[in-house]
């Protein structure tokens, strides 16, 4: 079976002006890193997917965790779109070297 990799890219901006903000903030990104988000940079998440139907489901469980304060957006793309993307300043991370395109990978 062929699969299809993409990657579903999480950009979020939750308030953190409150302890209890702060609190919600924590968990959110505690939650999405559960879910096998890696961040990329501040605030931005990325996770592999092997098909638009993983993504699916993946997108109804972002929506469960999501606070109910802020803006959270979720972005697929293909691998070939992601790989395309241009760094202007700085590099990739060392997670994002590690992984690459794997789904899941063992430290």
């Amino acid at each position: 079976m062929k699969y299809n990799i993409m990657r579903m890219i999480c950009m979020f901006d939750l308030p953190v002006d409150t302890e209890q903000e702060k609190r919600v903030y924590r968990t959110f990104r505690k939650e999405l890193m559960r879910e096998g988000f890696v961040m990329i940079q501040y605030s931005v998440y990325v996770r592999t997917c092997p098909s638009r139907d993983h993504c699916n489901r993946l997108e109804k469980r972002v929506r469960k965790i999501a606070p109910a304060k802020g803006n959270v957006r979720l972005l697929v793309v293909t691998e070939k779109q992601y790989e395309d993307m241009k760094l202007i300043v700085g590099s990739r991370n060392e997670t994002e070297k590690v992984i690459g395109a794997e789904r899941m990978i063992i430290l």
